[in-house]
């Protein structure tokens, strides 16, 4: 595993921690298909009493402090397009067999993709930016 990938992967253990603080449920990680990857597929249960809450379709970006490109700026056009493509297949594929047998209520009828950003300063913890719905 190069440097690259021990980022992304300590990024991605850190937005799970993080979800889950927030109340949210992890449904599968790092699903892929030759179309990609989804790094977390998520339900956010949602405020409402009786609601089955949101799917989330969370992708993950970790950068270093020192990092020039934000991580708001990861999803271009084309990436929120891949991603919206990849919500379709995993929903095709996966909701049926994930959503239904291992949890009584309905599966979430709301989709939703988010960024997660992780910054890892040089010192001191981590910081995640979430950012709901952003393709």
């Amino acid at each position: 595993m190069n440097a690259n990938q021990a980022l992304g992967h300590y990024g991605e253990k850190v937005a799970v921690r993080y979800l889950g603080g927030i109340g949210m449920w992890i449904v599968e990680r790092n699903w892929r298909c030759p179309e990609g990857e989804i790094d977390i597929v998520a339900n956010d249960p949602g405020q409402r009493p009786g609601s089955p809450g949101t799917l989330v379709i969370c992708e993950v970006k970790a950068r270093s402090a020192r990092a020039f490109q934000q991580p708001t700026e990861a999803i271009p056009p084309p990436k929120a397009r891949r991603l919206r493509l990849l919500a379709e297949r995993w929903l095709h594929e996966r909701a049926p067999v994930l959503l239904r047998p291992a949890h009584a209520e309905p599966p979430p009828l709301d989709i939703r993709i988010d960024l997660l950003a992780v910054v890892l300063p040089r010192r001191g913890a981590c910081t995640v930016e979430h950012l709901k719905g952003v393709a």
